[in-house]
């Protein structure tokens, strides 16, 4: 399974907080990336609202102000460390939906890759299941772009499925990207919160896919 080398971010969407020109390029994307898994721990060990700039600065090794040279406030870097995370994912699985030849494999492919890449992660995973839903507003003006994306993608594997006859006709798409999104969603954040089991959420995933498998596989 992936682990959080994974997620590494090489580039990355644009850096909202940070002024023109500073920070830029390999070093300045790689001090970046170490705030962010920084705030990984610290939010997920305090909480975001707990959760303080100079604790992510100290778990980061760098001073206080830096983090204000790519960030402009705690708000930005937990929305950031969302959308980073979130793109990569994105990319990641539209690559990999496109290498495979069949509507059972590409949905086994979805489920598997969002599970897997939290595996060994749990950080990760409480920060991106709990800690953002403790801010409405930063789901509404930022997290919902991304995850509209992620669920129109799910939701042409489905549309795909239906056209070639793989798929039963009597689903929304869209519909079933949200009931699969839930159901990864809710599985991650019972796993984070609860014993992290290593293993646990490679188990989970191949008996969530032969359950969807089996509810939308065309007769």
């Amino acid at each position: 399974m992936a682990g959080e080398s994974s997620f590494r971010n090489d580039g990355g969407p644009a850096e909202r907080g940070k002024p023109g020109g500073t920070g830029r390029g390999a070093r300045g994307g790689d001090k970046r990336e170490r705030i962010l898994r920084a705030a990984v721990k610290v939010f997920a060990k305090k909480g975001f609202y707990r959760a303080r700039v100079s604790e992510i600065a100290k778990a980061a090794g760098v001073a206080d102000g830096t983090i204000y040279l790519y960030f402009r406030n705690k708000d930005d870097v937990l929305v950031s460390l969302f959308e980073d995370r979130c793109r990569q994912l994105i990319d990641r699985l539209r690559a990999e939906l496109d290498e495979q030849k069949s509507f059972e494999a590409r949905v086994e492919r979805i489920v598997a890759m969002q599970l897997g890449l939290l595996e060994g992660q749990r950080d990760l995973a409480e920060v991106v299941t709990v800690n953002l839903r403790q801010s409405t507003r930063l789901l509404k003006q930022f997290a919902a772009p991304l995850f509209g994306q992620y669920l129109e993608t799910i939701a042409q594997v489905i549309a795909d499925g239906q056209r070639d006859g793989h798929c039963r006709q009597d689903v929304s798409p869209r519909t079933m990207a949200r009931a699969l999104w839930g159901a990864l969603d809710g599985i991650a954040l019972t796993w984070a919160l609860g014993s992290a089991e290593p293993g646990g959420l490679q188990k989970a995933a191949t008996q969530l896919s032969k359950v969807i498998l089996d509810g939308v596989r065309a007769r």
